[in-house]
């Protein structure tokens, strides 16, 4: 199909389409499920257009019909729409392209019509009258076809016309000609920076549903901030200031004890000992002042040691600050109107370039956590910042673009692409990720913790149901995914249900991001501490997994929604969405991951600085 810009084709024969009876039962099903078919012009979806009641008003839905279903014999009849009337709508460009005599696209309106292959037909195959079509093209093998040949004449349309073609039996086939018309129709009405306006007919309607979703979410996070202050300004000050009273008195105690004034300037209550190997003798030798040190105070020589598997936990640190910085880019950006998700291709090289630049971020990250939990090779853990994360999403995408392909579905990625994917991951992301690391690992070294960690452990006593692994993940994840439960029933309808594929409230969406953050940030410092004063110093593997926690429900309400909402059928189709899914569920669970760790270790410097200080 040829458009040529501002030139009208009145009828224009494209093909005969020979189906077998296979392919005709196929075709049936899915005029009968209303499958909608989508074509794209200047990245516009052709369009349905509607008119709403009261006639004062115009919208459109992205798509239009493969075809009709006629009940009126009390009997299913199947039709299909074989001619399409496109209009394309457009408007003089602005600036210095407009003054050059260029165009742009403002609408594109697709009208389909269903004509039977007998119909009088012109030489070059186009049905002689278009406007008076009483015959209309039915998916039978009974009914019959005959298949058109723009070559042909009159006498042979007239043979073909006796012969006929596509009779039941074995073999049989039903030819389907295919045509369209093209008009151009000037509308200055609509500017080019609003013309996706026309497919969001419920802005209003949903306007109040983003309204209402940021006032849950204020209140759920409003709640959870007033927990957290109040922990910190009058449990854990109240704790702290008892704490040190405590060791002021034993410290007075030890002094008046003593035989030497040497001894007595020596003597240090527990707040001031930092728990290191050199000092275990001075920390057995103030076992009156535990009597009066309970909770997490009592941790302060095990808290910030390093924990299993950290050459693990740094990479993936890494990972989800890159993320997290292209996902603030994204939304920021598209908040702001600078960038615009209907330019499907401007949006996503984008995507990737934040991806590649944050490489930086990475590595730094991950660098610096890592010699903060004593790693000695650093250019090991690069390496496994530059492939974990991404590299497994290559992995997944790779495999399933082999099951695309397998179905000649156009949606496949071309191999080109994947070749230049590999090309940026390693050759651009890698470096960058190495001179993150590099500058995180020689140059700005390890974080210093306010106490230092005693050579013994602790020995952690029987925790409470709610506090153990899994337990508090659950739960605590709960909170997070009620602040964004109404944001993302839009998300999901947006991607999964709209014919537009376009999710286009970023506004919405930054604040209730904002949101969530906070709220991931507070339910993590409030589980962790719930945690320590339960003296289970094991928090930083729980705090990235209860940061992440709320992404196990967002994939349960994946499925949830696949099973109530969609209607996919086939292996292949449910195989992408569940594996879709499950990809954007660890990118979010590493997003909210990271900040939960981050908030918390930040959280637990601050109280144990104060019991340090005096």
């Amino acid at each position: 199909m040829e458009l040529v810009m501002l030139q009208d084709t009145e009828c224009q024969f494209l093909c005969n389409r020979e189906i077998n009876e296979e392919e005709l039962e196929r075709a049936k099903e899915m005029v009968q499920e209303g499958y909608v078919v989508e074509w794209i012009v200047d990245n516009l979806p052709g369009a349905t257009s509607f008119v709403t009641v009261d006639k004062t008003r115009k919208y459109y839905a992205a798509g239009f019909k493969l075809g009709y279903t006629d009940h009126s014999d009390g009997v299913a009849r199947y039709f299909l729409n074989n001619h399409h009337t496109i209009v394309i709508r457009y408007r003089k460009a602005p600036g210095r392209a407009g003054e050059r005599g260029g165009h742009v696209v403002v609408g594109f309106e697709v009208y389909p019509k269903s004509v039977a292959a007998g119909v009088k037909r012109r030489d070059d195959g186009c049905p002689a009258d278009l406007h008076d079509v009483d015959e209309h093209f039915e998916l039978s093998l009974s009914a019959g076809s005959m298949p058109v040949h723009v070559s042909t004449n009159r006498t042979d349309l007239a043979a073909q016309d006796a012969e006929g073609s596509g009779k039941k039996g074995d073999g049989a086939t039903l030819t389907i000609p295919y045509t369209y018309s093209v008009y151009f129709r000037e509308d200055n009405s609509v500017d080019w920076s609003h013309r996706w306006d026309l497919y969001f007919v419920n802005q209003e309607e949903g306007s109040k549903i983003h309204w209402l979703a940021i006032i849950n979410s204020l209140i759920i996070c409003g709640l959870l901030t007033g927990i957290v202050l109040m922990i910190l300004a009058k449990t854990i000050r109240t704790d702290i200031k008892a704490y040190k009273e405590s060791s002021a008195e034993k410290g007075k105690g030890k002094a008046s004890r003593s035989k030497t004034p040497k001894l007595a300037e020596k003597s240090l209550g527990l707040l001031d000992q930092d728990g290191s190997v050199d000092n275990d003798a001075d920390l057995s030798s103030d076992d009156e002042a535990l009597e009066d040190v309970t909770g997490w105070k009592l941790l302060h020589g095990d808290v910030f040691r390093p924990p299993v598997y950290g050459a693990l936990l740094a990479p993936l640190i890494g990972s989800g600050m890159q993320l997290l910085f292209m996902a603030a880019g994204l939304v920021l950006l598209s908040a702001l109107g600078i960038l615009n998700p209907s330019f499907r291709g401007g949006f996503i090289s984008f995507a990737v370039g934040l991806f590649i630049f944050a490489g930086l971020f990475s590595g730094y990250f991950s660098a610096r956590v890592y010699k903060t939990f004593g790693g000695k090779d650093w250019v090991r853990n690069t390496v496994v910042t530059v492939v974990l994360f991404p590299g497994m999403l290559f992995g997944v995408v790779f495999v399933l673009n082999l099951f695309v392909w397998a179905q000649a579905s156009s949606t496949a990625i071309p191999f080109g692409t994947l070749v230049a994917i590999i090309f940026l991951w390693l050759g651009f992301d890698g470096p960058l990720v190495y001179l993150g690391s590099y500058y995180g690992y020689v140059r700005a070294g390890a974080w210093d913790h306010p106490t230092k960690t005693s050579a013994i452990p602790r020995q952690i006593p029987q925790q409470a149901w709610y506090i153990k692994g899994a337990q508090s993940v659950l739960l605590a994840g709960l909170i997070p995914f009620a602040v964004i439960f109404i944001e993302l029933l839009f998300v999901f309808q947006s991607v999964w249900q709209d014919k537009s594929g376009y999710y286009y409230v970023f506004g919405f969406l930054a604040v209730v991001s904002t949101i969530l953050v906070l709220t991931v940030a507070e339910v993590t410092v409030v589980t962790i501490y719930i945690q320590l004063c339960s003296e289970n110093y094991h928090w930083w593997w729980q705090s990235f997994l209860v940061g992440g926690g709320s992404a196990l429900w967002v994939f349960l309400y994946s499925v949830w929604y696949y099973f109530t909402k969609l209607h996919i059928t086939g292996f292949v189709s449910s195989m992408l969405f569940f594996s879709y899914s499950f990809m954007a569920c660890c990118v979010y669970g590493l997003l909210t991951g990271t900040v939960g760790f981050l908030s918390t270790y930040v959280f637990l410097r601050r109280i144990y600085g104060a019991i340090k200080a005096d």
